[in-house]
């Protein structure tokens, strides 16, 4: 393998920022005390968790009391879920897509088959393009609905959703709305108080935060069950000793993306398209999974017919370059992605899925090293598949 490391899979994780790092230090180090404690050295953490709080908050345009540090994003999705049908015991019935993550996909289908009390869920399809139909959604809503799940932006093309206004028509209907936003934390203004999202869930480690630390935003006057009880942590929301450096971390994350937002964005959007106007142009039969702009700035999903997306990884390993698939061969699932599925690409393309994804630490000359290595990747897998020998005769 090269000895250096070209990381394009951002939208799996990220690296923890130096500023990060450096807030973080004092709290493992120096001011160690539990934040709950009540002699003075326990003073310094617990202010640091306020901080953190604003900092959270003015991030996604909300309250620092509207704000709940959890573990991951995977915790707050299901403590906003359960807290909703908590809420409501007499309405069985969810809203979600056929290409959410599996932190909701599978949560929903545990509902479904729930010994003793069944959940119905409605998984709302999306076009060629990864979109929703608005009005397939509206006619999704019943009385019977308990809470509508949606992600803001696809964990592998980066699709977003118009998830403010299809908070705004749950909300007319009384309906409780929850978005899964931990791909767009950080790279998509949020203005939560002037929006009738209910829930919303993000993690650190998807914007330059350590791993092991997550939020849940929960509107004043929502609903809300402690998916961890105990003690009186996170005013009695969440049981368990807060992972202070963690949270100083997420917190400076929070504020070095709210400053660094717009110049960042402009960055990585240039780079992505780079990378994959080089990649369509120089491959033949290679598709872009996704629409062309409504889409995450950094999230580039191509699809190289007639070639295993694990064969591809293989390969760019050996180069140093680190990318995800868009198919599950490499859970020892043969089943492509189901996102991929759900937007109707092709089978002889779906299992060649390679999904890029660039943070602002990445640079021109890796997306230059990149275009001149795939091209190569790509032809000799294809000298070796028996479909492609097939097609070219």
């Amino acid at each position: 393998m090269s000895e250096k490391i070209i990381y394009l899979d951002n939208n799996a994780t990220t690296a923890v920022a130096p500023e990060v790092l450096e807030a973080m230090l004092p709290y493992l180090q120096h001011w160690y005390g539990n934040p709950s404690s009540m002699y003075d050295f326990a003073v310094k953490p617990a202010e640091a968790l306020k901080k953190a709080r604003q900092q959270v908050a003015d991030l996604v345009g909300a309250q620092p009391e509207e704000i709940v540090f959890t573990s991951c994003g995977t915790e707050s999705d299901s403590t906003a879920i359960f807290s909703a049908l908590h809420r409501h015991p007499d309405k069985t019935h969810l809203v979600t897509t056929r290409v959410e993550h599996p932190a909701v996909k599978n949560l929903c289908a545990n509902l479904e088959n729930l010994t003793g009390r069944k959940y119905r869920i409605t998984q709302l399809p999306v076009d060629k393009e990864g979109l929703i139909d608005l009005q397939q959604y509206r006619d999704s809503l019943s009385d019977d609905t308990a809470i509508v799940s949606v992600m803001w932006a696809n964990n592998e093309t980066g699709v977003l959703f118009p998830v403010e206004e299809m908070a705004k028509i749950a909300r007319e209907r009384g309906i409780l709305f929850h978005t899964d936003a931990v791909q767009a934390t950080g790279k998509v203004p949020m203005h939560l108080d002037d929006s009738a999202i209910d829930f919303l869930s993000s993690s650190g480690h998807k914007l330059h935060a350590p791993k092991g630390v997550g939020f849940l935003f929960v509107r004043k006057g929502a609903p809300y069950m402690p998916f961890l009880t105990g003690g009186h942590q996170e005013q009695g929301r969440r049981g368990g000793t807060e992972n202070v450096a963690s949270i100083v971390g997420l917190g400076k994350a929070c504020e070095l993306a709210k400053a660094n937002m717009a110049e960042e964005n402009r960055k990585v959007r240039a780079l992505r398209d780079k990378l994959e106007e080089g990649l369509l142009s120089r491959v033949p039969r290679a598709i872009l999974n996704g629409h062309k702009t409504k889409r995450l700035p950094g999230t580039c999903n191509i699809s190289f017919e007639y070639v295993e997306g694990e064969a591809i990884l293989l390969h760019l390993n050996r180069h140093g370059i680190c990318a995800s698939s868009g198919s599950a061969c490499t859970s020892g699932s043969l089943e492509p992605s189901h996102v991929l599925r759900a937007m109707g690409v092709p089978f002889t393309a779906a299992h060649g899925s390679v999904r890029f994804s660039l943070s602002g630490y990445n640079t021109e000359e890796e997306v230059d090293k990149v275009l001149e290595i795939v091209p190569g990747i790509i032809a000799e897998l294809r000298e070796l598949s028996p479909f492609w020998a097939d097609i070219n005769k």
